[in-house]
């Protein structure tokens, strides 16, 4: 895969370049907002981006041109009432009630992606990789054939699908010839993918697996997701024994849930911790560098 040098945002700065990699983790990832907030308040545009099912929603729409601060308010709008977002869920819906009795090939309880994509997508994101801004690569698993999927040409929409389609909330994803689930499933913090394409690499991990709020015992919906979070968490782990990126980003975002999307304004305060860390990061990788 080749990459062009995209154009820099106002005031960026030709080098050292910057590669950053969004992980997955639900609501949690709600968190990637402020590190994008940091990265425009320090003038800095990412040379590529990596991103694996919220990482690679909220990755792309920043590649497209969306400012941190606009995806703020856009993720604020989107959850901004249970009744805004149940009534934007049952569209979205696989299939129809009437099917579990009439054997029509959908299942109501799981969710279409692409649907979800649509509905909840903004109008400036382009339909292609093509109109992307930055360079940006999508994780998703190839369920068949057990092994990632990275995209990074082609339509958008059902890529990030793709690659939020977590088992058990969504249907599969049919797309290039391939039956796709969740990218977390084999790459929950892709920055192995941007390690080789810039100078400094910085990766957000929200993969922090199965902690709830109290020690009940879990719902076997709970049990389901947070069993998905904790695998995530251990491939994660071991990825960083192998090679760290040079900046590791974690949120403080352990005390939500997969699916706290309703609290997302709760998650982005949370999150404004971590960011003067990750400027202060940045800098120092940049004045290493400039000393070498």
């Amino acid at each position: 895969m080749n990459y062009m040098s995209p154009s820099p945002r106002v005031g960026a700065t030709a080098s050292p370049s910057l590669g950053i990699a969004l992980g997955g983790g639900g609501a949690r990832g709600l968190a990637h907002v402020v590190v994008l907030e940091a990265l425009d308040e320090l003038g800095l545009q990412p040379a590529v981006i990596a991103g694996t099912s919220i990482g690679a929603l909220l990755g792309a729409a920043y590649a497209s041109g969306i400012s941190g601060r606009q995806l703020r308010q856009i993720v604020a709008a989107a959850f901004r009432t249970r009744g805004q977002v149940a009534a934007t869920l049952m569209k979205a819906r696989a299939g129809r009630f009437s099917h579990l009795f009439f054997g029509a090939g959908g299942n109501p309880v799981q969710l279409d992606a692409e649907r979800c994509v649509e509905a909840f997508w903004h109008g400036d994101v382009p339909e292609t990789f093509a109109g992307l801004r930055i360079p940006t690569l999508i994780v998703a698993t190839d369920f068949h054939a057990s092994r990632e999927v990275v995209f990074d040409t082609g339509l958008l929409a059902p890529a990030i699908a793709s690659s939020i389609a977590i088992p058990g909330l969504f249907r599969p994803v049919e797309h290039s010839g391939h039956v796709l689930i969740d990218g977390g499933a084999v790459n929950p913090l892709p920055y192995d993918l941007v390690m080789d394409r810039a100078d400094i690499v910085l990766a957000v991990d929200v993969t922090i697996g199965g902690r709830m709020r109290n020690r009940r015992t879990p719902t076997s919906f709970d049990a389901l997701f947070g069993a998905a979070q904790i695998m995530q968490g251990s491939i994660t782990a071991q990825k960083l024994k192998w090679r760290p990126p040079d900046i590791l980003v974690r949120p403080p975002v352990e005390r939500f849930a997969i699916l706290d999307f309703m609290m997302c304004n709760q998650i982005l305060r949370g999150a404004e911790a971590i960011k003067d860390d990750v400027k202060r990061q940045i800098a120092k990788q940049a004045e290493a560098l400039q000393k070498a």
